[in-house]
């Protein structure tokens, strides 16, 4: 009996240690700021519950707050959107609601959007909201700051007040010192990386067969001036696409002059004039631009009660 005993604990003790982790709660719906995470002063929640009034009163448009401690292992977005189904936020039929949920102890926040005003409050507005005015804040630990901040933008999204240049209560040296960054564009860094890698891997190698070919190569020098003016804009912004134009534009030249000193590339220019081909690094360029022996290949650049459509942004911070 001892030993039936237990074998019968150790399968109880694996059922339980098997099990899967407990979802995070829906806590209950007492106002326009719930704040179960207890991070937001009296007088932050009063004065945020008279704007979001105020702002349903005249818009119609129904935007909650929930501050949790945690979630647990649930995501973001899981949680999101089962707080947003339901608190069942927004006009039903209209799916004009709004749900701010921040989460101290996972570093988490998102901004949940009903279907009704994605057009208005998009993902990319979203992700401005969290990444230039409610996350500086939150890294500061002020999150009455952040919150009410990024209240208060979400509002002037929805009413058309414009978008979100930048980071709350910036100042004009801020303003100033911004010709030191490059602009960012609107892409999450795994994106961003992704393009890159891309982008810069087609224009680069194309680049490299220019500097290197005799003749050809001023040809390709002119060809690829357009598209290193406008891919790298979608990876790195206007200012970062300026400052990488410039780099081509004046190091190219350069580069290709250093090299014209080589006596493999005054060799290769000397084979090119007599027989229309030259051996370059294991490649056989020819006087057409093509190669054999490697590969050089073109890329084809292409693109390819209310309820919650999905729509928003996530953050961390």
């Amino acid at each position: 009996m001892g030993a039936a005993l237990r074998f019968t604990l150790l399968v109880l003790f694996a059922f339980a240690t098997a099990a899967p982790a407990r979802a995070a709660d829906v806590p209950f719906l007492s106002g326009r700021v719930v704040d179960n995470a207890e991070i937001l002063k009296p007088q932050t929640r009063e004065a945020l519950t008279s704007a979001l009034k105020q702002h349903e009163d005249s818009s119609g448009d129904q935007i909650a707050v929930l501050t949790v401690p945690t979630i647990g292992d649930q995501s973001i977005e899981e949680y999101a959107t089962k707080v947003f189904e339901s608190w069942k936020l927004g006009k039903k039929g209209k799916d004009n609601g709004v749900l701010v949920v921040v989460v101290p102890k996972d570093r988490k926040m998102r901004i949940e959007v009903g279907y009704g005003l994605e057009g208005t409050l998009t993902d990319v507005a979203s992700s401005r909201i969290i990444r230039n005015v409610m996350t500086p804040s939150f890294k500061s630990g002020d999150y009455d700051k952040g919150i009410s901040d990024g209240v208060a933008a979400i509002i002037a999204q929805l009413e058309g007040k414009g978008e979100v240049a930048g980071p709350s209560g910036a100042s004009s040296d801020s303003s100033s010192n911004s010709s030191a960054h490059f602009n960012e564009p609107d892409l999450a860094w795994p994106e961003r990386i992704l393009l890159g890698a891309f982008i810069f891997g087609v224009i680069g190698l194309f680049t490299v067969i220019g500097v290197m070919t005799p003749g050809m190569g001023w040809f390709l020098y002119v060809f690829l001036i357009p598209f290193w003016a406008m891919f790298p804009l979608v990876v790195v912004g206007t200012r970062g696409t300026l400052y990488i134009l410039i780099t081509y534009v004046i190091g190219y030249p350069i580069a290709k002059l250093i090299l014209g000193r080589m006596p493999w590339y005054q060799k290769a220019a000397l084979d090119m004039k007599r027989t229309g081909t030259a051996s370059i690094g294991g490649m056989i360029m020819s006087s057409g631009g093509s190669s054999s022996g490697g590969s050089s290949g073109g890329g084809g650049f292409s693109g390819g009660g209310g309820s919650s459509g999905g729509g928003g942004s996530s953050g961390s911070w």
